[in-house]
């Protein structure tokens, strides 16, 4: 067991370390306006989540569907924090898009169509998808694409051709630009980043989230 731990935790060192690097090597220069920003105001209404509504903590992971380090935190973060956090009750995970790389928006627009027509579950199923795929070509998301990998997670050719549709309308265009607000509102400018309460949790292992996911509980 503690092998196990230690493993967990080295996992989360290593990926972190991994996403300061990148920071100082690649620059996403994005404008920041508030120096003071806080979650009080933001809506989730209409946003996807995972765990119980009632939970009493409020967390959001920002991601962008061709960022690899959100591929790689799917795989090592994610599996850890909802058995030990979302499982339990002890907080719901908000995902909100980030989409800032290449033609990621189309892949975030079309997977927010998804969230409104086929609904909560079918849309985590299809973001799992997409962060299982661990595309990071720019021009990869092309519609045939998008239909293809909807179809590994929807048997019901009514219900993908209901989502093309929409998403053909221009259904999902609003809810991005939603998402982009609270990008700006919470001062987001990096992804994966995750927000518990939100403020910005800037951590280096899951016990620390753990640690302020705790204590946030605690000020309710």
């Amino acid at each position: 067991m503690a092998k196990t731990q230690q493993k967990s935790s080295n996992a989360w060192i290593y990926w972190m370390i991994g996403i300061v690097i990148a920071a100082v090597v690649i620059i996403v220069v994005i404008d920041r306006q508030m120096s003071d920003n806080s979650g009080e105001s933001v809506s989730y209404e209409d946003q996807p989540y995972i765990g119980e509504e009632d939970a009493p903590v409020t967390m959001i992971e920002f991601y962008d569907y061709l960022c690899p380090h959100c591929h790689d935190y799917q795989e090592v973060a994610i599996p850890e924090i909802k058995q030990k956090l979302v499982d339990t009750g002890k907080a719901k995970l908000y995902l909100i898009n980030h989409a800032f790389i290449g033609d990621s928006d189309k892949a975030a627009t079309f997977a927010e169509v998804v969230y409104q027509e086929l609904g909560n579950d079918t849309f985590y199923k299809f973001h799992e998808h997409l962060m299982s795929e661990k595309v990071q070509e720019a021009g990869i998301f092309t519609d045939e694409y998008l239909k293809d990998a909807l179809g590994t997670v929807v048997e019901d050719d009514s219900k993908i051709e209901k989502v093309m549709s929409a998403y053909e309308d221009g259904a999902g265009e609003e809810a991005l630009s939603t998402d982009k607000e609270i990008v700006s509102d919470l001062g987001v400018t990096s992804t994966p980043t995750l927000v518990v309460d939100g403020e910005i949790f800037e951590g280096a292992s899951f016990e620390e989230l753990e640690k302020a996911v705790d204590e946030a509980a605690e000020d309710q």
